[in-house]
Order: C-alpha cells, then structure tokens, then sequence
C-alpha cells in the first residue's frame, strides 16, 4: 500500500475543491463530495457503536458495514466505480429477515431511544437516510452504481430493526410514539 497519507495537509483545496479517486477535481459543495461526506460520517457513527457493549454477532455485523461502507466512498470518490457487489444488498435483506424475526409487529410508530446501543443505531438510521437521499440526488446527475443506492436503503430498513432489537436485548422494549402526548 506504501504511504498513502505521508503528508496529511497538502492547501489543494484551499480554493474550494477537493481531488478525486480518478485525479480530477471537483468542488467541495458538490452532490459526489456531499455523499462521500454523509457516508463517513455513516462510518464514523457506526465506529461509535462498536465503542458499546454488543453481542458479538452484532459487533461482527456492525464491522463488515464498516468495511462496506469504505468500499461505497470508494465508489463516491472515483467516479463510474462500483465496488460494491450486487449481492452486499441482499446480505443486509437476510440480516434484516433475521433479527426482525425476534420482534413483535409495530402498530404505532416508536421514537428513536432506549438504551444507549440502539439510541445510537436509530441515530446512525438517520444519518444513513441522509446519505441515501444526497446519493439518489448523485445518481440523477452522474453514475452511481445500483449497489451502493440499494445497499443505502437496505441499511437504513437494518438499523431500524437493530435499534428495535437491541432494545429488547437489553430487557426493554420500542419507545412508542404517543399521539398528542403534551396536548
């Protein structure tokens, strides 16, 4: 790999672009570099999960979407790329199948909360959104590749479930939404 970041500050883009995976530049407000910004920080918040107690089967899952989500700013940074597999969505559709099957049917809404775990996990739902939506904003202006817009989606639907899930686990339950509570 040799070294990669042996100069960290470089004033490149000091004048409000930012280089690319391909060696092009584009601007720093961009709808590619939004993406690439919104699924770090995916990551990131995903890497503040990991930091709490979890079952190993959610850890172990919880890093391999770390590691998806690297290979999707990939993507992001190198335009036309597709790093990610068409069948990574359907590994996330498994996961959903399986941990949903744990959890009782929703007939109201719930508020993101609970215990820390799954409080984080709605949060990083939020953020997962976010990045959907600024990369389906991407795709109307460039390629981007289906994997990584339906590996969004698929993720989102998963760390709803986690959330639920990791609420239950820890002896506690959703946190319903009440209609008027404060009328």
């Amino acid at each position: 790999m040799g070294h990669r970041l042996s100069k960290i500050y470089t004033r490149t883009g000091d004048a409000g672009t930012t280089g690319l995976g391909d060696g092009s530049r584009t601007a720093k407000n961009s709808a590619r570099v939004a993406a690439m910004g919104d699924i770090d920080e995916l990551n990131s918040l995903i890497g503040v999960i990991l930091c709490e107690e979890l079952p190993a089967d959610i850890r172990e899952l919880f890093t391999g979407i770390q590691h998806d989500l690297f290979d999707l700013g990939g993507e992001m940074s190198i335009p036309g790329a597709a790093l990610l597999k068409p069948t990574q969505p359907a590994r996330l559709e498994a996961a959903i199948d399986h941990y949903n099957a744990d959890l009782g049917p929703l007939k109201e809404f719930i508020l993101p909360g609970g215990n820390r775990s799954a409080a984080l996990t709605h949060l990083a739902r939020t953020v997962c959104r976010r990045a959907e939506r600024v990369t389906v904003a991407l795709a109307a202006e460039e390629a981007v590749s289906d994997a990584g817009r339906q590996y969004l989606n698929r993720l989102s639907d998963l760390l709803f479930v986690l959330g639920r899930w990791l609420n239950k686990a820890a002896g506690g339950g959703d946190v319903m939404w009440q209609k008027g509570r404060n009328a």
